[in-house]
């Protein structure tokens, strides 16, 4: 489930009529997993490529059409008025060439239409066409003319389209839409502005071509707070050692395999970070001598493998950092974890650590919840704080503890 602020949302999904249509139950689905609301306007193209009772079904009321609009049997109701004044958010996907053309020139002579000049929530417009339309002067001159409007537009993806041409048209995934969503959901962008650094998963270190020195961190924890980061408005860059995970849409990604690569990212994305928070699990130690080939086994019974120390990323940044830069390490312990967070503290310069004990039940590696403890720098005299939850939870109140020590609270 998503932080408190994602909660409850109110969301109108416009959809017209691009073959990417038949997506939408999957994106209502989605929606409604992480608690919210959602009312739908179909258009009639749209309801030819989805089916509107299917959607009705999804959200549990009725579907709006433009004989909603243009019928007499309303009374009282105006259902552009009252549904985009119940929006918290007003999202049009898949957006055809000419819904846009729309927006731009405010003709509101259908249900959506008319919907998207009343609404005074944020509105987003996921467009989805041929490739060449996408490319149009027209099309780019109404994207630009929506965009002028503080409304946002989201570039289609590239790839194989439905007529068969290849290129940027495709709508973009599930994800990246309630990415989008959460982004605009985000009312407060205490982050807007800040550039922040963000490194996460395992780093590997390999002993030959088909072995190497790991953990098993899943990367979940820093992608939540590389996403959280981007909701409240940072420039986040996200440099992740190997993980099966989704790149959180927004994000500058930096994939590294090994620490020394890890390292030389953070350390050239370093002077333009405001902040560093280093989720990423990396190995301490390395093989000392690579094997260019896959090392057999042998008649010995043992094999010793000598290691040699990895550079420590956040010892060399929290002595090298600018005064003004915001310094967060992780630490993922077994026992002592108070002792052996504060320690980190003052070893490594930072300015505060996420403490976790990562043999609790439903915590550290892999998982989807956490519960962590937050400890600070003295010089802050903030108490710390004990943060449980999903790991999108636990990120949401991470970035609290960073946002009081950037504005001073």
């Amino acid at each position: 489930m998503p932080p408190q602020w994602a909660r409850n949302k109110k969301i109108l999904l416009g959809v017209s009529g691009g073959i990417a249509a038949y997506k939408t139950p999957d994106l209502v689905r989605a929606w409604l997993k992480q608690g919210c609301e959602v009312e739908v306007i179909l258009t009639d193209m749209g309801a030819s490529l989805v089916s509107p009772l299917a959607l009705a079904t999804l959200i549990k009321r009725r579907v709006w059409r433009d004989k909603d609009f243009k019928g007499d049997d309303m009374g009282w109701t105006i259902p552009h008025i009252s549904l985009s004044g119940w929006a918290d958010v007003l999202v049009v996907a898949p957006c055809t060439a000419n819904v846009l053309r729309m927006a731009a020139v405010g003709d509101s002579s259908t249900l959506l239409g008319a919907a998207m000049l009343a609404c005074e929530a944020p509105q987003i417009f996921f467009p989805a066409m041929n490739s060449h339309m996408w490319a149009h002067p027209a099309t780019k001159t109404n994207a630009g003319t929506v965009a002028s409007r503080g409304h946002r537009v989201i570039d289609p993806d590239s790839g194989p389209l439905a007529c068969g041409y290849e290129g940027k048209g495709r709508l973009p995934s599930t994800e990246a839409i309630l990415d989008e969503t959460w982004y605009s959901l985000r009312a407060d962008k205490d982050c807007a502005g800040v550039n922040i650094l963000v490194t996460a998963g395992p780093t590997r270190e390999y002993i030959d071509p088909v072995r190497y020195i790991s953990n098993p961190s899943s990367g979940k924890m820093g992608y939540a707070v590389a996403a959280e980061a981007r909701y409240r408005g940072a420039d986040v860059t996200l440099v992740s050692g190997p993980a099966d995970l989704r790149v959180p849409s927004g994000v500058r990604f930096v994939p590294v395999t090994c620490a020394r690569e890890m390292r030389d990212a953070c350390m050239s994305a370093l002077p333009d970070s405001d902040v560093i928070i280093k989720t990423a699990a990396v190995s301490d130690y390395r093989a000392k001598q690579f094997s260019p080939q896959k090392i057999k086994r042998g008649g010995a019974a043992s094999v010793t493998l000598e290691l040699e120390q990895n550079p420590d990323i956040a010892l060399e940044i929290g002595y090298g950092k600018k005064p003004s830069q915001i310094l967060v390490g992780f630490a993922a312990e077994t026992q002592n974890v108070r002792e052996n967070a504060i320690s980190k503290i003052e070893r490594k310069n930072l300015d505060l650590v996420v403490a976790n004990d990562v043999t609790a039940p439903d915590s550290g590696f892999a998982s989807d919840s956490n519960s962590v403890e937050i400890f600070f720098a003295q010089k802050y005299g903030m108490t710390p704080r004990t943060l449980s939850g999903g790991k999108w939870e636990v990120a949401s109140g991470i970035l609290d503890s960073i946002t009081a020590i950037l504005h001073g609270r």
